[in-house]
């Protein structure tokens, strides 16, 4: 009788003559998860099994695995072989003494001679005799004794369905490069992204010395808890005060943050395209604030060819902040620095602006040379 932690993987099974190479992406995800911990991972028709690690550390290796995308749930139970004495003396270590009960039986090996039923009423009859205290409910039972025959000649025998992450394995989307600020919306896009299987990079902007270094060290900590979640450990973070500088010395002051956006777009593309990212991601939602309407939005795509992910498009400020709080960013998100769109603020920025307009008044500046100098100021973390 082995104590094991049983993986079961989420839209991967829908994936048909792929699947393997979901699975071993999966298998790589989940061992790097593990990293430091003494443990054997094995992979049977629909799961994952880790076994031959210290029951100390059970409560932390539920922890990795709970953020690992691709997870749609997991149980500690019990391995032993799937003859009935055995499957019965497992089932005596997962079931309570007294209260309501049922047994629940799955067949991966559909040639065992007793069925679902058969098995049910077998260990759950022999269960009601060495425990008077117990009664038997089917339909809302206080406990649950799950047995799952495997095809190998062993049974998984536990208690608990623990909720996954959900998604699929990251790595299986390509790669992203997500312009992380130093609020709330952004970490929560790259986790949305990481979700759905993208390898997630990290660009962030800074304005020193109109932002201190608290402001950068803000952004490495969302950058360290996004890690948790195979977003990448390494950040990337570029000046761009020299930009806002020339911009709020020469252009239109209702254009100063539309203006510094279509800065940001070319440099995160030109980021992107060296490091081998297929597409930009942002933490955006339309209308939340001047630089995020649709007209907004069209000037900063008009500079780029990459495709821009908006996970958050259609989120109102109270759904991100709960995603934020799930993931454990939002108390980092909400400490009080400076973020470099707040410098050189107007007044009144342009809600609507018009492309043309946007577009002479940015010929008074001299862009390639704005953003050699930025691409000069290139910094890398490694978290």
């Amino acid at each position: 009788m082995e104590k094991v932690i049983i993986i079961r993987y989420a839209e991967i099974h829908l994936k048909g003559k792929n699947r393997g190479y979901f699975e071993r992406v999966f298998g790589v995800n989940l061992e790097r998860a593990l990293k430091g911990i003494r443990h054997e991972l094995h992979r049977t028709s629909g799961r994952y099994l880790v076994a031959n690690f210290d029951e100390e550390k059970t409560e932390e290796i539920c922890g990795r695995v709970s953020r690992v995308f691709g997870v749609h749930s997991y149980s500690v139970g019990l391995c032993v072989p799937y003859d009935l004495d055995s499957v019965y003396e497992a089932a005596k270590e997962v079931c309570p003494r007294e209260g309501t009960f049922k047994v629940e039986t799955h067949r991966a090996d559909k040639k065992y001679p007793m069925t679902s039923m058969e098995l049910n009423a077998h260990i759950g009859g022999r269960l009601l005799d060495d425990f008077p205290a117990l009664r038997v409910d089917v339909h809302t039972p206080a406990h649950t004794v799950c047995l799952d025959i495997r095809e190998n000649g062993t049974a998984l025998v536990f208690g608990k369905f623990e909720k996954g992450a959900g998604g699929m394995p990251v790595g299986t989307s390509g790669k992203g490069l997500l312009l992380i600020s130093g609020g709330i919306d952004s970490p929560v896009a790259g986790y949305m992204m990481a979700k759905r299987g993208m390898n997630v990079e990290l660009l962030h902007f800074h304005s020193y010395p109109y932002t201190n270094d608290g402001a950068k060290e803000k952004v490495k900590e969302l950058a360290r808890l996004l890690s948790r979640y195979s977003v990448s450990a390494k950040l990337i973070t570029l000046n761009v005060a020299h930009i806002q500088e020339q911009i709020h010395a020469k252009c239109a002051a209702e254009l100063n943050v539309t203006l510094l956006r279509r800065f940001m777009f070319r440099l995160a593309e030109k980021t992107a395209k060296e490091m081998g990212a297929k597409c930009l991601i942002t933490g955006e939602s339309l209308g939340q604030v001047a630089s995020q309407t649709i007209e907004g939005i069209t000037s900063s795509n008009a500079v780029v060819t990459l495709p821009v992910l908006r996970p958050l498009i259609g989120f109102d400020k109270d759904e991100i902040v709960l995603v934020a709080k799930k993931i454990g960013t939002f108390e980092t998100s909400v400490l009080p620095y400076e973020d470099c769109c707040t410098v050189f603020l107007p007044d009144f920025p342009a809600i609507k602006p018009k492309l043309s307009f946007v577009e002479e008044e940015e010929k008074k500046l001299d862009v390639e040379a704005l953003m050699r100098e930025a691409l000069e100021s290139r910094e890398v973390f490694s978290l």
